[in-house]
């Protein structure tokens, strides 16, 4: 029988491609860790892996051993979230991934509300474009801008955004609020810049306005970014229309001008259907998508 201990240990290298990386994840020294791996290397009578200047390399062998210990890592996560869901308090670690832009401008604002209620309750926020692998358990739950392909997943349509053109009512009253093509000319576009990874709705509307001669532009990787740039009174800026109710004092302008519309989805594993904590945040986020849906001129 293999030693579990060992198999750990195993794992450990293999993710982290280093003797020294995993033995700082172990709170191990290098030696301890070389050592089981060559004891578990003997005990199966084969080489797990190629050692080089640069680290290691998993062998054929070494590559079979690391997915059956992934499956087991996922397993374990699962097992023990379960059992941690078996109570009635809401507590333990929940990863949410989601887009840096509904993430900061939308999600974050609001997660005081979700920690009165669950005041033990851990989150960690991973803000990117890239799209997490849920049944890897790369994250527990995402919130999307489009609907997610990948297969045993649960999932929810929230609402539908657009993306909108917006001025500071201290803009307006120094500059006025363009209506038209013709007069956005005139004025400095503040929009994300459409090579960088975004919704595709977004980047559409982007690279349409500025291919109209705007006189100056001001190009981000965010529509955070977009946000502060429009409150500084910089120009007319591209953000999503949920910015209405966050800063209800933006004024919209060119209000015949916008984007395709947005699917925003709500995902999570069917392994973690009865979570309790899944159930805490999905809940939380429908209850302030309808609130949001109730009140759209209040933050």
């Amino acid at each position: 029988m293999v030693d579990w201990d060992k198999l750990r240990i195993f794992h450990a290298v293999a993710d982290a491609g280093s003797l020294t990386h995993a033995g700082d994840v172990l709170h191990l020294s290098q030696s301890a860790v070389s050592r089981q791996v060559r004891a578990l290397e003997e005990m199966l009578g084969s080489t797990l892996f190629h050692r080089h200047a640069r680290g290691l390399i998993l062998t054929e062998q070494g590559e079979m051993l690391f997915d059956a210990t992934k499956a087991m890592s996922r397993k374990l996560d699962t097992t023990t979230a379960r059992i941690r869901d078996s109570e009635e308090h809401v507590a333990g670690e929940l990863k949410i991934t989601t887009t840096t832009g509904f993430g900061t401008l939308w999600l974050v604002p609001r997660l005081g509300k979700l920690y009165e209620r669950y005041p033990d309750l851990k989150i960690d926020l991973m803000l990117e474009e890239r799209v997490l692998d849920l049944p890897m358990r790369e994250a527990d739950m995402a919130i999307r801008m489009k609907e997610p392909s990948q297969a045993d997943l649960i999932r929810r349509r929230l609402l539908n955004i657009r993306m909108r053109l917006y001025v500071s009512p201290e803009y307006a009253a120094l500059r006025g609020i363009p209506q038209t093509l013709e007069e956005l000319s005139s004025h400095r576009l503040i929009c994300q810049n459409p090579t960088t990874p975004q919704v595709s709705a977004g980047a559409v509307l982007s690279q349409s306005l500025l291919t109209h001669h705007v006189s100056a532009t001001l190009l981000v990787n965010s529509y955070f970014g977009v946000l502060q740039g429009v409150l500084g009174h910089l120009g007319v800026g591209i953000l999503p229309d949920y910015m209405e109710s966050e800063s209800p004092h933006l004024i919209r302008a060119m209000p015949d001008v916008e984007s395709a519309e947005v699917p925003v989805f709500l995902a999570f594993p069917e392994e973690l259907r009865s979570s309790r904590r899944i159930a805490a945040f999905r809940d939380f986020v429908v209850e302030e998508i309808q609130s949001l849906r109730r009140n759209p001129g209040e933050s």
